[in-house]
C-alpha cells in the first residue's frame, strides 16, 4: 500500500539525484536543465532544455506523460538535448479542440525545433511522440537526421494498446495522492514505487480542495484512439535512418508491425530492450540511452 505518503514542496528540478541512483548512472552534482516556452500559432509549447551547448538531441514523450520521462534517459546520455512537452501535456499548454494527434502535432513541433534544436542530430519519439515524430521526419526531413521510434508503429490499435487505454481513461481527479499513487502502482507492476511517485509528482498537481489532478488534458476521441493506418505512407517516405525499439513486455507493436516497418523501410534497425514495458525510457533508461547514442552518434564518433 501507498498510505501515508508525506510530499515535500514541489521541485521541478530536484529529482535528478534520485533518478542517477536508481538507473545505477555516478552523480557528480546537478545537471543543467532550464524551462524553456516557445509560442507556436498561439499555442505555448513548453521544453526542458538540457546542458549549455546546441542541443544534439529532441526526446518527444508518449501519450499522457511529460518531458521528465525522459530524465533518466538525459542523465544516462550526458549530452545538450531538448526533451519537448507535447501540446496539451505536461506544462505546454491545452487546445481547445482536444486535437493532440501526430499530425498536427508534427507541424506545431517542426516550429518548436527550429527554434530550440535545429542542429540535433537525431529525433527520439515514443509512442504518441513516437507517431509524431514518424510525420515529423517525414514532412520535415531537414529537422530529423536520424529517428528513433520507441515502442509503436503506425499498426497499433485499441486492442494492442488496451492496458494503457484503460490506465490513461481512467479517473480524471482522485481525492489524495495515495490514491493515485495506488492506481499507477497497479497498472505498472514492472517500475518501482519510488520512480512512480517521482513521475506522479512530475505528472500530476493538487487541486484547491486536496484532490489531486493530471497535468495534461483528455485525448479525443474518448475512449479510443485515431486510426493511424495512414502514418504507414509516412514511414514509406522516411529518409532519415530510423532505428525502432521494442520493450520485451509490452505488446504494442506486434511481429507483423516490425514486419511492415521493414518492408516500407528495408534498412531500418530493429532493437528489442529486455525486461522493458511500452515506457522503454522508465523501465531501462540506461540500455535505451545506449542504444540511441550507438546510433544516432556511433559513426560519427568511430571515426574521430
Amino acid at each position: 500500500m501507498a498510505e501515508g505518503v508525506e510530499l515535500p514542496e514541489y521541485d521541478e528540478f530536484g529529482h535528478f539525484a534520485d533518478n542517477a541512483r536508481e538507473a545505477g548512472l555516478a552523480w557528480s552534482g546537478a545537471p543543467v536543465v532550464r524551462r524553456e516556452d516557445v509560442v507556436v500559432e498561439g499555442e505555448r509549447i513548453s521544453a526542458l532544455v538540457w546542458g549549455e551547448g546546441s542541443p544534439e538531441l529532441v526526446l518527444l514523450h508518449g501519450g499522457a506523460q511529460n518531458a521528465h520521462t525522459w530524465d533518466s534517459v538525459a542523465l544516462a546520455l550526458g549530452r545538450p538535448l531538448v526533451a519537448v512537452d507535447l501540446p496539451g501535456h505536461g506544462h505546454s499548454g491545452w487546445r481547445s479542440d482536444g486535437d493532440y494527434w501526430p499530425v498536427r502535432n508534427a507541424d506545431i513541433l517542426a516550429k518548436v525545433i527550429a527554434e530550440l534544436a535545429p542542429d540535433a542530430a537525431g529525433v527520439v519519439g515514443m509512442s504518441l511522440g513516437g507517431l509524431t515524430s514518424i510525420r515529423l521526419a517525414s514532412r520535415y526531413p531537414h529537422l530529423v537526421p536520424r529517428l528513433v521510434v520507441v515502442d509503436v508503429t503506425p499498426g497499433v490499435t485499441l486492442e494492442k494498446s488496451a492496458p494503457i487505454v484503460a490506465f490513461v481513461n481512467g479517473p480524471v481527479s482522485f481525492p489524495s495522492f495515495d490514491e493515485l499513487l495506488e492506481r499507477t502502482i497497479t497498472h505498472n507492476p514492472t517500475r518501482s514505487v519510488s520512480s512512480l511517485r517521482r513521475g506522479l509528482l512530475h505528472n500530476a498537481r493538487p487541486l484547491p480542495d486536496g484532490g489531486w489532478t493530471w497535468r495534461y488534458d483528455r485525448l479525443t476521441p474518448p475512449g479510443g484512439m485515431l486510426d493511424f493506418l495512414p502514418l504507414w505512407e509516412d514511414v514509406s517516405t522516411l529518409s532519415a535512418p530510423a532505428m525502432l525499439v521494442l520493450g520485451s513486455t509490452s505488446g504494442v507493436v506486434t511481429a507483423d508491425d516490425v514486419a511492415e516497418f521493414r518492408r516500407r523501410q528495408p534498412a531500418s534497425r530493429v532493437e528489442t530492450v529486455d525486461g522493458a514495458g511500452h515506457s522503454v525510457q522508465g523501465d531501462r533508461p540506461v540500455e535505451l540511452a545506449e542504444l540511441i547514442t550507438d546510433f544516432v552518434f556511433g559513426v560519427d564518433e568511430a571515426g574521430r
